[in-house]
């Protein structure tokens, strides 16, 4: 992972007027927990802004008054008209200890699809995976060149290469969709992946009917 520094303050007040007045001087409230102890600090807004824009994961050090943490970014809070951030909170990196993080998917190649007249379309941006901290990457690339016209990469696909991916591996993580030019009104890739699941339940009722209910282990 990539590393970035925060510095910051330790927080003596923790109420929600003490926090609105912190963000009204330009400084983002938050909380670092998975220790030994929760602290609470506050930092510089502008601090945050590689952290947020890049997309890829860092290893952090909050530095909070002298005091150096290893981190990881868990989650995050944004003002829904301005989009400015109010709070994130941190996960403590401890040595010999696995963290769960988002990591971002970035694509590469250009699907065979594509060039026959498909309209790429990625589903699933991200992937929570577990690992330690070492071990997990900046982002996970996908080779989508062998993508054909019609079809979807699931996470399946996704090799496990120092961590375990926790995301569904039958979740569609990519697919190349037919235009409407090309379809000659047959059924869309999102209309014949709903009648697959349709089938496969209504199958699974078909199984199950008449057959006598599974005791409560």
């Amino acid at each position: 992972m990539k590393k970035l520094e925060i510095v910051g303050y330790r927080r003596a007040n923790l109420g929600r007027k003490h926090s609105q007045d912190l963000r009204g001087q330009g400084y983002v409230p938050g909380v670092l927990y998975g220790g030994d102890a929760q602290h609470h600090f506050y930092a510089p807004n502008m601090l945050f802004r590689e952290l947020l824009t890049s997309g890829d994961v860092f290893e952090i050090t909050l530095n909070i008054e002298g005091d150096e943490y290893q981190a990881v970014l868990q989650e995050t809070q944004f003002h829904p008209v301005n989009d400015s951030l109010l709070h994130a909170d941190f996960l403590e990196i401890l040595p010999g200890k696995e963290v769960k993080v988002d990591v971002p998917i970035k694509l590469i190649g250009v699907a065979k699809g594509v060039t026959n007249g498909g309209k790429l379309n990625q589903k699933l941006r991200k992937l929570r995976v577990q690992g330690m901290a070492g071990d997990i990457p900046d982002y996970i690339e996908l080779n989508v060149s062998t993508l054909e016209l019609g079809k979807s990469m699931k996470v399946a696909a996704i090799a496990e290469e120092g961590f375990t991916i926790l995301s569904q591996k039958a979740v569609p993580v990519v697919s190349v969709d037919v235009p409407r030019a090309l379809r000659g009104g047959g059924l869309t890739l999102e209309e014949e992946e709903a009648e697959e699941a349709a089938a496969a339940a209504a199958e699974a009722g078909e199984n199950t009917e008449g057959g006598e209910t599974p005791a409560a282990e």
